[in-house]
């Protein structure tokens, strides 16, 4: 792995996110002879691209060990190693000014790492569109443009497949043909899409709709978009429609794309347990840690498919080899759990208790939360039974 990374450039875009910053940290502190990292952070200027880059990225904790590991030379490390760009995917060529910076950029990338995105269920369809799926296209043809391209990978999700009701179903590793849906009696033309998005937000406007309006307006228009079609929300809808455009554009350029489950924390890598802010998951187990919630809600058989972001990472890094090594016929990878080691809603239900039995928070007085057993609603009626029985004690 070493040598494939020896002297090569990388491309990231999307770099203050979560998953883009556990994979910087990995390939700086891993592979410290990659030649050089071109960085693009969304940012109206160089200088605030660069201080987003300090305050959101390299300051974290998550390069703590990378920062240990390089002592006294850690900034040179990193300045030898990190150009910070000022851009923005939604634009062609990320709206890069500087042609000279431009030109090099294509003479020396060998590979593109697109995290760019917008992961937000309920985005405004305006906003996702622009990122998820406009944003992918321009990214390639970026791409296009480098003739030393080795691999061009693409960060999307596993929930492009749809909601598989069927446990037993097993989810092939299937690129998306341009027009297809999940429905099978519809066709879906992109293009259309963007006219009619266009139409709403006119109509909207003539109408002198407010900025809230609007906003609420298109966030419920691409939720019946994404339904139309057969998605369930608009963050899966417009990244499928982002590999529609990928896999019916690439041409020869060499293509992977990865799409994880549920990214929950680090399993080991660079230390367990990192992560930023509340994700998935971790707002319901800090809710019941911290004596907020005492039901959870959900069938105890229901398969909960996590995957630890440095596993991610890891499998992102294996695949770049093996496509350096020989082109594969498939350049779909599902990276998950859910078939080898199942993870169910009954699970997490008795981990939570027995962990914050052992490690117990503290409230504002410093005392310990004692966190009664959860109960765990698998249906309706429980659930009314739960709420009368919470009513009653209160009463």
């Amino acid at each position: 792995m070493s040598e494939f990374f020896k002297g090569k450039t990388i491309l990231m875009t999307g770099t203050t996110g979560f998953l883009a910053k556990v994979f910087l940290e990995k390939i700086l502190r891993t592979q410290p002879q990659v030649h050089k990292l071109y960085l693009l952070v969304r940012a109206k200027t160089i200088d605030l691209a660069a201080q987003r880059f300090q305050n959101e990225v390299i300051r974290t904790y998550l390069f703590r060990v990378l920062r240990d590991q390089w002592g006294k030379d850690f900034d040179s490390f990193i300045l030898k190693k990190i150009v910070v760009i000022s851009g923005d995917v939604s634009l062609h060529n990320f709206g890069l000014e500087d042609e000279k910076l431009k030109i090099k950029m294509f003479e020396e990338i060998n590979i593109i790492i697109n995290f760019a995105a917008t992961t937000k269920f309920d985005e405004r369809f305006d906003i996702s569109i622009d990122v998820n799926t406009m944003g992918v296209l321009h990214v390639l043809n970026f791409a296009k443009h480098c003739p030393e391209i080795k691999i061009f990978m693409q960060i999307s999700t596993a929930y492009v497949c749809g909601e598989i009701k069927d446990e037993k179903t097993i989810v092939q590793e299937k690129p998306f043909e341009m027009g297809q849906t999940l429905k099978k009696s519809s066709k879906l033309d992109i293009t259309e899409e963007m006219n009619l998005l266009k139409k709403k937000i006119d109509e909207l406007r003539s109408k002198n709709a407010t900025e809230s309006t609007i906003k609420n307006a298109l966030k419920d228009y691409g939720i019946e978009r994404a339904n139309l079609y057969g998605w369930p929300n608009t963050y899966a809808f417009t990244k499928a429609m982002g590999e529609m455009q990928l896999v019916h554009h690439k041409d020869n350029v060499p293509l992977i794309i990865i799409r994880p489950t549920m990214v929950t924390s680090t399993l080991k890598d660079p230390f367990p347990g990192w992560i930023e802010g509340l994700r998935t998951l971790d707002s319901i187990i800090c809710s019941y840690g911290q004596g907020k919630i005492t039901n959870f809600l959900g069938h105890p058989k229901t398969i909960l498919d996590t995957i630890p972001a440095d596993m991610v990472i890891n499998c992102m890094m294996t695949a770049i080899i093996a496509f350096s090594n020989q082109t594969p016929k498939n350049f779909v990878y599902h990276i998950s759990s859910s078939l080898r080691n199942p993870f169910r809603i009954a699970d997490v239900h008795d981990y939570c208790y027995h962990y914050f039995i052992k490690f117990a928070l503290k409230n504002k007085n410093g005392k310990p939360i004692i966190v009664p057993k959860p109960n765990l609603i698998s249906s309706l009626k429980c659930g009314e039974q739960s709420v009368l029985s919470m009513l009653s004690r209160c009463l």
